[in-house]
Parts: structure tokens; sequence; C-alpha cells
């Protein structure tokens, strides 16, 4: 396998790609998946799958030492007719289904919370307009729990929007009918403070299409894991990803697509620049393709531009196949400085440095923001990108 280096600026040249043997895959690594805690061992930084997370800036999300306190999150949820929203205790039974905590911050999350929000929507039922979900951290420090549920042959857009201040460890739920279309659009916009680790499970169910967008600009830590599994043939999954990574930020996405089904198909294309001191961005991409996934079409791609000195990035592309039937597989991680040559392509034709570097960059995130396909969160997100360029001039 493949591993991008851990790339400061001024290692690699403009454009260039350093790569080194990757001998472990994190996905027969990790404990096995528990909603039970104490099925977990308290990590130290030395496991697979926590080396590079900041453990001591997690306030105590992986040892067990945060509780719920003041105001934590508020959560508000606007949708159209024909979509139903519950607010549900612990013991309903449409909850984990999706998926089960594969870490001890997910299992804390899963043990922890005292009510979930269930969102429905009803068999068939096409929506013309997105559900949006606005989850609001009011500091203190919280535990979350959300499942977004699909009728058979239902379509929707789902919007998560993160704002404001908390510590927060929460899981979400992505449970799809046959033949359903869902895109689900998680905007990580969080004060410089926060802190947010969140497992993100997706069950695709036969000839379903599911397409996720996870956007990741504010926060101290965030680390995300957004996890797919098919229960049945047919199924489609498409991971996008967006990450501005700024100074002493440490932004983690952790992906596993397990091909647990014979010929369904998954797609990964995540991108990231970084700025600043200490900017640190992680992208784990880790696809594994089981024996009875015979038929399986799969790609996966991380590329990393990094504008200054002083940031650093860990991409780690993991594919593991235990079937030669298969019609393709492959994954690709490059990471790079910013390109003096384009930008002197432009300057020369007249367009000042600092529209310039502006110019190039959208152009980095263009194919992705388009991906979202609702132009009041697109044109959020291209301000975002800018107002963060401004700020590194």
């Amino acid at each position: 396998m493949a591993e991008a280096q851990n790339t400061p600026v001024g290692s690699t040249t403009a454009g260039s790609i350093a790569v080194a043997a990757e001998s472990t895959v994190a996905t027969r690594m990790s404990a096995p998946p528990s909603f039970d805690v104490a099925d977990f061992p308290v990590p130290h930084g030395r496991e697979e799958e926590w080396r590079f997370t900041p453990l001591e800036r997690l306030r105590g999300l992986h040892d067990g030492t945060a509780v719920a306190t003041g105001s934590g999150v508020k959560v508000a949820i606007e949708a159209p007719e024909g979509v139903t929203v519950e607010t549900v205790g612990r013991d309903d039974s449409r909850l984990g289904k999706a998926g089960t905590p594969v870490d001890r911050v997910a299992a804390q999350a899963y043990s922890s919370f005292e009510q979930a929000s269930v969102v429905t929507v009803a068999k068939e039922a096409v929506l013309t307009e997105p559900i949006r979900i606005a989850v609001h951290g009011e500091g203190g420090t919280a535990f979350g729990h959300q499942l977004i549920e699909l009728g058979a042959f239902a379509e929707a857009v789902v919007v998560i929007d993160h704002t404001g201040d908390a510590v927060l460890a929460a899981n979400v739920d992505y449970v799809l009918g046959d033949g359903a279309k869902l895109t689900v659009v998680s905007v990580q916009d969080w004060d410089d403070s926060a802190v947010h680790v969140g497992q993100h499970n997706a069950l695709v169910g036969r000839d379903a299409s599911f397409k996720s967008i996870v956007v990741t600009f504010g926060g101290d830590v965030v680390r995300l894991h957004p996890r797919v599994a098919y229960a049945a043939t047919g199924g489609e999954a498409e991971l996008f990803g967006l990450y501005f990574t700024d100074k002493g930020q440490h932004q983690e996405h952790r992906l596993l697509v397990d091909h647990n089904t014979p010929h369904c198909k998954s797609n990964a294309v995540y991108k990231g620049a970084l700025q600043g001191d200490g900017a640190h961005a992680v992208w784990i991409g880790d696809v594994l393709i089981q024996a009875a996934a015979e038929g399986t079409d799969t790609y996966e791609m991380n590329r990393n531009l990094v504008l200054t000195d002083g940031a650093r990035v860990d991409s780690v592309p993991n594919l593991e196949i235990e079937t030669g039937e298969i019609v393709g597989a492959g994954h690709a991680s490059a990471t790079g400085r910013f390109d003096d040559e384009q930008l002197f392509y432009l300057q020369s034709r007249g367009i000042p440095a600092e529209e310039a570097r502006r110019l190039v960059v959208r152009g980095f995130f263009a194919e992705l923001v388009q991906q979202i396909g609702l132009p009041d969160v697109e044109e959020r997100l291209i301000e975002k990108i800018e107002a963060e360029l401004k700020a590194s001039v």
C-alpha cells in the first residue's frame, strides 16, 4: 500500500508526490466494534488508530473523564412536508442499527447520550427542499446521536451545520431503504476552541445511492470517522470531503468503506488546504473488499495543497482485497506545495498575486463544492475559503 509521507512545507517541490511503503491496514488493527466502552482500552497515542491524534487536546473524551456539562449543544431541525422528526430516548430500537462504535470515543458517545434526534423520510417520498439540521454549541461538553432514515425509493438532501463552541462526541446514522437516494452535507464551522469527535455510519440498501460531502473549517480538534456498509447488492456510495486547516488546528478524517456485499460501488475524493504553524491534517482512507464482495468497483483519492511553512499532512490510503473477482480497485494520495508556476503564469497575464492565489485555491476545491448542489451552501463555502485565504495574507 502507499502512504504519502508526513510532509512539512519546504520538504517537497511544487507538484511532487512523496510516497513510502505502508505495511499495515488499520481496518484489521483496531479493537472489534462494540457499544460497550469497557471493550476499548484507553488510548495512549501509540495505537494505529490514534497515532496521529493529539489526545491531550480531546478534553477527556478518550479516557472517560469528560462528562456532560453546561448548555452543551442545541439541535434545531427544519424539515419539509413528508418528513417525520422525533426526539427519542436511548431505548429506541432504531438507534445503532446503521453501525457499531469502532473506538472508545464513539462508544462513550453512544453510552452517554440521553436523547436522540430521528428524522424519517417516508417510502417513495421525493423531497424538493433540503432537511436542515443546525447543531449549535453553547459551551460545555455534550454527547449526541442522530438518525436519518429513508424508506424505499425515497430521495432527500440533508444539511447538518455545526457552529458555536462545544466539546462534542456524537454518532450519526444513515439508513437507506432499497432504491433510496440520500445526499448529506456535514459542515464543521465551529469556533476556534471547539472539539468535535464523530462517527458517521451509513447502511446502504439494495440499489440505493448514498452521497456524503464533509466540509471542515473550524474547531481546535475535529476527528470524523465516516463509514459505509452495504445491506444488499447494487448499492453505491460517494464520499467527498473538503477541509481548510489553519494555524494550530488538527483536522482528521478517517474513512472506511466495507464492501461486504457483491456488486456494489464506492468512490472517495477528499481535498484539503493547509496554512500556518502547527496546522495538521490527517486523512486515512480504508477500503475493505471482503471475500463475498465479488463485482466490487471502488476508488479513493486524497489531495492536499500546502500553502505555507509550518503545516503538516499525513495521508494514508489503505486497500485490502480478499477476492480477485472485482471490477476495479485503486487509490491515490498527493501532497504538494502551492504551485509557484501557476501563480507566475497568472501574474504574467496581469492578475495580481493575491487574486491569482485565490483563483488557484478556488479551482482546487471547485469540483467538490459543485457536488453539494445547494447554491446557498456553495456560496457560503466559497466565501469561507476566500476569508481563510485573506487571513493568511
